[in-house]
């Protein structure tokens, strides 16, 4: 087997050590700072992996959590399907289960991804829900700012930012506003904004 290790964080103050400590010697590492919302294909490293594996240089991948993977559950399946597409084996370490058994998709990985995806998704949304709860009782109490004024990002900004909200409204024109906002993990009001930006430009 041709093994690598990928791993993703945030951002460069944050330490690669723990998704580190697990790799082996003859595994090829990709390593990405880049936010979770950003899509795998997207990604620096990500695209450099992919690559490998369609020159034949990798057939077995490791994670430390599937999170590294995507922080949406139709980006982390979207990556697996890609993997099995190409015969390559996912291991997650902190499941202690790979995608494949003796060549064939493995039915329980795939079933303990999409719970934890759909887990992680109710968790995000919780959290945004309390912080609009926040929001408003510090509205309410006068102590909210807001964000400041001329800090809103321009189209091009935008799109950028949402760039994989564009890239699932080209491959799905056909919908609905509320289906796409699902699909990208993002509000109704943003995937409204990227169409009426891409109709205008």
């Amino acid at each position: 087997m041709k093994k690598a290790r990928y791993n993703r964080i945030s951002s460069p103050n944050q330490n690669l050590e723990r998704q580190l400590k697990r790799n082996h010697p003859d595994e090829m590492i990709f390593s990405d700072v880049v936010s979770g919302s950003v899509a795998f294909n997207e990604r620096e490293k990500g695209q450099e992996l992919m690559n490998a594996i369609e020159n034949g240089t990798v057939d077995f991948v490791s994670v430390a959590a599937v999170d590294r993977l995507g922080r949406n559950l139709y980006d982390v399946l979207t990556t697996l399907e890609y993997f099995t597409t190409n015969d390559v084996v996912l291991r997650v370490d902190n499941l202690g289960i790979e995608s494949m058994v003796d060549g064939k998709p493995n039915q329980v990985f795939k079933l303990i991804v999409s719970v934890l995806g759909n887990v992680a998704e109710m968790e995000r949304a919780n959290l945004r829900e309390r912080q609009l709860e926040g929001i408003a009782i510090a509205k309410a109490k006068g102590v909210y700012k807001g964000r400041e004024k001329g800090t809103c990002m321009n189209e091009t900004e935008f799109l950028e930012k949402y760039k994989h909200v564009v890239k699932e409204t080209k491959n799905h024109p056909d919908l609905s506003i509320r289906k796409l906002a699902k699909l990208t993990s993002v509000s109704v009001g943003t995937v409204q904004r990227v169409k009426k930006i891409m109709v205008e430009s």
